[in-house]
């Protein structure tokens, strides 16, 4: 099994967060539809209730009551809607520290390859050279 670097863990949970917060953008999109929904439906019934004509009239007692519920659930929406937000924050957020996270493990990784690097050369330079007491052994 291959061992992950704590930059690629990263990078997963980063994608998994990111797709965390898309859906709770899809979320807010849709509650954010649905309440443009009930707004219109509640311009029609006011529209209805000023309505001078003797059909609408009959059923203004009916139109309160709708315009009622839908102004209920406009208010449930709009709860709705802030906590969803507040999500949405709350989810970019950790995307974010996660990423941050990322990054600086990223960056602590090539640290430690370059440095690797480095002393594989002074250790190669070290090998390669012959210490001067071998060469007199030599003689």
């Amino acid at each position: 099994m291959v061992e992950r670097t704590r930059s690629e863990k990263l990078k997963r949970l980063v994608t998994v967060q990111r797709h965390l917060e898309r859906m709770a953008e899809s979320e807010l999109a849709e509650a954010s539809r649905v309440r443009s929904e009930v707004a219109q439906s509640m311009d029609r019934v006011i529209d209805a209730i000023g309505s001078m004509d003797p059909v609408h009239m009959v059923f203004s007692g009916h139109y309160a009551d709708r315009f009622g519920r839908l102004t209920l659930r406009d208010q449930q929406l709009a709860g709705m809607q802030a906590m969803i937000e507040t999500r949405v924050l709350t989810e970019r957020t950790k995307a974010d520290r996660l990423e941050e996270h990322m990054n600086d493990a990223r960056a602590l990784e090539t640290r430690e390859s370059d440095d690797n690097s480095v002393y594989d050369i002074i250790d190669q330079q070290a090998a390669s050279t012959t210490p001067a007491s071998s060469k007199l052994q030599k003689s």
